[in-house]
């Protein structure tokens, strides 16, 4: 059966992701002084004008406005109404509410004396899913795989000068086509970049193919059927948060799966470890990548649920899509055997009070080396239950 995919990727420079930067930047200079620290910390940038909003119980000592500022010089914002040195700044932060800090501080099965060692309930209630899949060698679906390559492409691009009409926002989409569950071409692929003034469209598409995609997409899933939109609109000059008004959390698709499988509609970005909405997620990737990887399933999907203030997850699934070695509510046992899931041990065993959260504020939390939760050494011991 053919079937086709579709998955898309902004640039840093796109004003969502600038909004995530900048979250992301301000968690990691409050851990980097004060490890435990709490935070929530969101970004409207509209225009000429940035508002940082949210909640932060720190010992640290940090310059909102300053990082801010540093982070939008790194994108490469240096002129218009946007520019770094000249955008308007308001920040509005206040302590974590003590409501929420009384289940973060002690949880419901340590309050009850039930002998937890750990005593961190789930900053907050609701569901998280993880996945993985063997159709690439990050084990991540084609689309988003591509989608973020490309966008990162045109960074590197910009950045080291290779295209000089090149600006900081930018799109990206892929169109895989799939025989049955397997990839076997790329049937459209959609850039929009942004650029100058003075570069004609004909030399921006000539460019986009040759140095994008050419660069990025492997030539036997390329075709004469492959159709091609660059800059589709004809002109894209203005961009950013002058071209469109930006937001942290905004893209949560394009940080996971691509769409691929379910989300539990909790952002990442400005979100210490003791949100579930982050750290949960990142344990949900790699205990299903480690399960693929230990050759149980081709394919899984896991979703884990949490109640505010408690310890332990209320409920865990499995979905190996008809893939997996054994029935799916035997892989769930093992991975509540296997894995501890309350929020203080996953933080302990992925490492996540550490100012490591401004890389993947873009191009994909996931599908990436560099992160703890792409680790697959828990794959050789999980082989142990193959049938």
């Amino acid at each position: 059966m053919r079937r086709f995919f579709t998955s898309e990727s902004v640039t840093e420079g796109h004003p969502d992701k600038v909004c995530d930067n900048i979250s992301d930047a301000i968690l990691d200079e409050l851990l980097r002084q004060d490890p435990d620290t709490r935070a929530a910390v969101e970004c409207c940038a509209a225009y000429n004008t940035l508002m940082i909003a949210g909640e932060v119980t720190s010992k640290a000592k940090v310059d909102y406005e300053q990082v801010a500022r540093d982070v939008i010089r790194r994108i490469g914002y240096y002129a218009g109404d946007f520019a770094y040195d000249k955008c308007r700044v308001n920040v509005l932060i206040h302590a974590q509410s003590p409501d929420i800090a009384l289940g973060v501080d002690s949880s419901l099965e340590n309050k009850a004396g039930g002998g937890e060692s750990d005593l961190l309930g789930a900053g907050d209630q609701g569901m998280m899913f993880g996945y993985a899949c063997r159709e690439t060698e990050e084990l991540m679906p084609l689309p988003i795989v591509l989608a973020h390559k490309l966008a990162k492409r045109l960074c590197d691009l910009r950045r080291q000068k290779i295209v000089d009409y090149l600006r900081p926002d930018g799109k990206t989409q892929v169109t895989v086509e799939y025989d049955g569950r397997t990839p076997v071409r790329v049937d459209a692929v959609v850039i929009s970049a942004q650029h100058n003034t003075h570069v004609t469209h004909e030399q921006i598409e000539r460019d986009m193919k040759e140095l994008v995609v050419a660069e990025v997409i492997p030539a036997h899933l390329l075709d004469g059927n492959t159709k091609y939109f660059i800059n589709p609109t004809g002109r894209f000059e203005i961009g950013g948060p002058e071209g469109d008004s930006g937001l942290t959390g905004r893209k949560i698709v394009v940080d996971t799966y691509g769409g691929r499988c379910a989300h539990g509609g909790g952002a990442f970005s400005g979100k210490d470890p003791t949100k579930v909405d982050r750290s949960a997620a990142y344990m949900a990737r790699y205990i299903c990548k480690n399960v693929v990887a230990s050759g149980l399933a081709d394919e899984m999907e896991l979703q884990v649920a949490y109640a505010i203030g408690v310890a332990n997850p209320v409920s865990v699934f499995v979905d190996t899509f008809g893939t997996g070695k054994l029935p799916d509510d035997a892989l769930a046992a093992i991975v509540r055997k296997e894995f501890d899931l309350r929020p203080a041990a996953i933080i302990r065993t992925l490492g996540l009070r550490r100012p490591i959260y401004s890389e993947t504020a873009a191009y994909g939390h996931f599908g990436r080396a560099q992160f703890p939760w792409e680790r697959t050494d828990r794959a050789e011991d999980l082989a142990k239950y193959e049938p």
